[in-house]
C-alpha cells in the first residue's frame, strides 16, 4: 500500500539499480515510482533517482531509488553513486544470457563500494518475453542462493513482481536497521528525532527520522 505524503516518513533508504545497459532498469524505476512504462525508453545518461514511500509494519519507509547507465563509459560516477546505499537491485535481461553472466562483475563492484550488510535482490527482468528466454529460473535461483542474495523475476511491461521486488528489498533493509537498533539498545520504533541509524560505516544514510529540516 503506497503512502503518498512525500515529506512525512520514518525512514529514508537509498537503493541503487545496477546491471548492463538495456536490461530495463529505468522502466523498473518508473513502474514502481509512477506506475508508468515507456516503450521508447532510451539509455540513461548519468544518474537519475525517484522516490516512493511504502508502509512496513507501522512505519513509513521512503525509498530513494537511484538509476544509472550500465555502459562502461559512465563508470566514473561509481563511488558517489553507491555512497550511502543500503539496498540494491542487480538487474539482468532473461532474454540475453550475457547480461546474466555480467551479474557477477556488478556484484563485485557493489561489494567493493558498499557495506557488507547491504540488501541485494537479483532481478531477472523482461520475464514477459517467454519465447525468447535465455536464462532459466533455476540457474538464476541457484546463483542467487550461492551468493546469499534474494531473487525475483519481473516484467516492467506487465507490472509483474515489480512492486514485490522493491517492497521485499525495503522490508529486508528495515529488518536489518531494526535489528541493529535493538542490538545497540535502541527502540527501533522510535529513533530520536534527527538521528541517523547506520547500517554500515561508509557514509551511509540508512535510516533518517525526519526532523523538520530537509533530507536528501
Amino acid at each position: 500500500m503506497a503512502y503518498r505524503a512525500d515529506d512525512d516518513y520514518d525512514y529514508l533508504f537509498k537503493v541503487v539499480l545496477i546491471g548492463d545497459s538495456g536490461v530495463g532498469k529505468s522502466n523498473l524505476l518508473t513502474r514502481f515510482t509512477r506506475n508508468e512504462f515507456s516503450l521508447e525508453s532510451k539509455s540513461t545518461i548519468g544518474v537519475e533517482f525517484a522516490t516512493r514511500s511504502i508502509r512496513v509494519d507501522d512505519k513509513v519507509v521512503k525509498a530513494q531509488i537511484w538509476d544509472t547507465a550500465g555502459q562502461e563509459r559512465y563508470r566514473a560516477i561509481t563511488s558517489a553513486y553507491y555512497r550511502g546505499a543500503v539496498g540494491a537491485l542487480v538487474v539482468y535481461d532473461v532474454t540475453r544470457h550475457v547480461t546474466f553472466e555480467n551479474v557477477e562483475r556488478w556484484l563485485k563492484e557493489l561489494k567493493d563500494h558498499t557495506d557488507a550488510n547491504i540488501v541485494i535482490m537479483l532481478v531477472g527482468n523482461k520475464a514477459d518475453l517467454r519465447h525468447l528466454r535465455a536464462v532459466s529460473v533455476e540457474d538464476a535461483k541457484a546463483f542467487a542462493e550461492s551468493g546469499y542474495t534474494f531473487f525475483m523475476e519481473t516484467s516492467a511491461l506487465e507490472a509483474m513482481n515489480v512492486e514485490d521486488a522493491f517492497t521485499e528489498v525495503l522490508t529486508q533493509i528495515y529488518r536489518v536497521v531494526s535489528k541493529k537498533a535493538l542490538d545497540i539498545g535502541d527502540d527501533p520504533a522510535a529513533p530520536p528525532r534527527g538521528q541517523t541509524i547506520n547500517v554500515g560505516s561508509k557514509d551511509d544514510v540508512s535510516a533518517v527520522k525526519k526532523a523538520g529540516c530537509c533530507s536528501s
